[in-house]
């Protein structure tokens, strides 16, 4: 069902492979039953070498005033742009799906979960400074930006039908900082008594991701320790090549696949499009647009699982577009 007539969507292809990547994907949309109006704009490497800045005021009020954005990847320039893109767009979650897709290489056959990230403080707060005798950074940690990532988490499952949120610290060691994360954690979860809740060190975590997946369904963390499980979790399921992301605040959301620009396979059509794909499903779901996500990721679901018509990373000889086609047929058959 279309829940609006046309979304402004803001497109950043980027540098490298996000240029392929996102021609792909856009390809690959022209035949979604949901309309876009799109809007481009540059920023990351080869945009800071022709103006000095890798990302503008005039970009960053462009995704403002989009519903969303498609953005590509970024080289040297990555935190500069995504960052900046963050912070200027209160973008405080950070969302990263672990599923086993069928002719990929994933270590785990059925895994499906989510983890919530933390976006916007923790260590990652930047407040560094150098001392005496080296470095100190201090991790920031508050119950409003706890509450609300927490809160994100469980909305998220009840509107994805999921039934458990995990809530992954490491309390027993920063009681302090940790302590407000887990004690905020429980405050929300008292809203939500229909979905099962427990917690976990981030030790034992990074251990049951490699041990006992299954038992994750949404996992919600700060910012370090998602960045850590998330690339974790992507090693679960076949690498950064398949794992999309999306950065959403309350107004807005930013949809991107995590893996970078590779400018050694640059230009060349090698550059597996599924991460983007993904990260336009990604953008569906935020979108409300669920029966277009789900269309969209069997589309490309059925291509993996024929695995004929797919880049040489998953076994095939097929360059970039060439999937993206064999995508868009499927889709339109549908």
């Amino acid at each position: 069902m279309k829940v609006w007539d046309m979304y402004k969507i803001a497109v950043i292809p980027g540098d490298g492979i996000g240029k392929e990547v996102m021609e792909a994907t856009l390809h690959v949309l022209e035949s979604s039953n949901v309309d876009f109006e799109y809007s481009f704009a540059d920023a990351g490497d080869e945009y800071a070498e022709k103006t000095g800045i890798p990302l503008s005021e005039e970009t960053v009020n462009l995704v403002k005033q989009s519903q969303a954005c498609l953005f590509g990847a970024a080289g040297e320039t990555a935190a500069d742009v995504i960052v900046k893109l963050r912070k200027e767009l209160d973008l405080y979650v950070n969302l990263r799906p672990v599923k086993s897709y069928p002719g990929t290489k994933y270590l785990f056959e059925g895994l499906d979960f989510v983890i919530v990230r933390e976006n916007t403080e923790g260590l990652y707060s930047g407040l560094e400074e150098y001392t005496q005798d080296g470095a100190t950074a201090t991790r920031v940690i508050t119950k409003a930006a706890s509450e609300r990532i927490c809160k994100f988490a469980f909305e998220y499952a009840e509107k994805t039908a999921r039934s458990k949120v995990t809530a992954v610290h490491k309390a027993n060691v920063l009681k302090k900082t940790d302590g407000v994360f887990k004690d905020s954690f429980y405050k929300v979860a008292e809203n939500f008594s229909h979905i099962e809740t427990d917690d976990r060190y981030v030790d034992a975590t990074a251990m049951f991701f490699i041990t006992q997946p299954q038992m994750f369904d949404v996992v919600v963390t700060t910012n370090l320790y998602g960045d850590i499980l998330s690339d974790e979790g992507a090693g679960l399921v076949g690498g950064l090549g398949l794992i999309p992301s999306a950065n959403i605040g309350e107004t807005n959301g930013l949809f991107e696949p995590v893996h970078g620009s590779a400018p050694d396979i640059a230009g060349k059509g090698l550059a597996n499009p599924s991460a983007m794909i993904l990260s336009a499903v990604l953008m569906l779901e935020y979108l409300d647009e669920y029966d277009e996500a789900r269309r969209l990721e069997n589309a490309l679901l059925k291509v993996l699982d024929e695995g004929k018509v797919v880049t040489k990373d998953l076994g095939g000889e097929s360059s970039t577009m060439e999937m993206a086609e064999e995508v868009r047929s499927k889709l339109e058959a549908l």
